[in-house]
């Protein structure tokens, strides 16, 4: 049984969404404030966050930074009262999985959140590339496809859904040039998205990856940028 935590503060849009996911067999935890979904997010430990962005006090972009600073690394669905472009592009580049502008159906978010669920499945058990991959190592990373782990000098390490399947894919296509058009539409499949994701949402994304797997960030070894390209992922197998 699927985990959701709901952080929002309407009652009614709160109400509509925990009838629809628990009549669906989901267990439903919820917060009406950033600082209690925080606190909720440990103790609830959920597979997917539908975060509201209009939230009292702390707002749902502090609450996905937190987040995502923790190394939470839960799929996560923003709710948004304005169907703003700003807002939308400030969410993926802080590491929102999707959007749902309201007022919306439920069954819409259960929609979405299914997706989200059958995506994280499907980068547990496979490839981008549809074939079966177990483990891949290099320096002193051990990645292990099948577990969803990251490994550094042996210590774990937490990295978001996204930046998961942004690692596996170009591992996947490592010592081939990729451009960032290409990682929008393979790793955050940007119809999805519609006009929302830009390529700056690939970049701070390759940023973060970096922080966290390589030995010096900005003189990278293995993810190296292809200036006016995009990228390529390069090491000794």
């Amino acid at each position: 049984m699927a985990k959701i935590l709901i952080i929002e503060d309407n009652d009614s849009v709160l109400l509509g969404l925990e009838k629809t996911f628990s009549e669906e067999g989901f267990e439903v935890g919820s917060a009406a404030t950033g600082e209690r979904g925080l606190a909720k997010t440990e103790s609830f430990q959920p597979d997917v966050i539908i975060l509201d962005i209009m939230l009292p006090g702390m707002s749902g972009f502090e609450v996905l930074k937190k987040l995502r600073d923790r190394e939470v690394n839960v799929p996560v669905l923003m709710l948004t009262a304005r169907d703003d472009a700003t807002d939308k592009v400030l969410g993926l580049e802080l590491g929102a999985d999707d959007y749902v502008t309201k007022p919306f159906n439920p069954r819409e978010v259960l929609a979405r959140v299914r997706a989200l669920l059958r995506r994280v499945e499907y980068a547990q058990k496979t490839g981008l590339q549809g074939e079966k991959i177990t483990h891949f190592s290099f320096g002193n990373v051990e990645v292990d496809f099948e577990r969803h782990e990251v490994r550094k000098n042996g210590k774990a390490i937490e990295l978001t859904h996204r930046e998961f399947r942004l690692l596996e894919y170009l591992i996947d296509f490592r010592g081939r040039l990729i451009t960032r058009e290409k990682l929008l539409d393979e790793v955050w499949e940007y119809g999805a998205y519609d006009a929302y994701l830009t390529t700056r949402t690939v970049d701070n994304h390759i940023l973060r990856l970096r922080k966290k797997i390589e030995d010096a960030p900005d003189a990278p070894q293995y993810i190296q940028t292809v200036r006016g390209y995009g990228y390529k992922f390069v090491c000794e197998e």
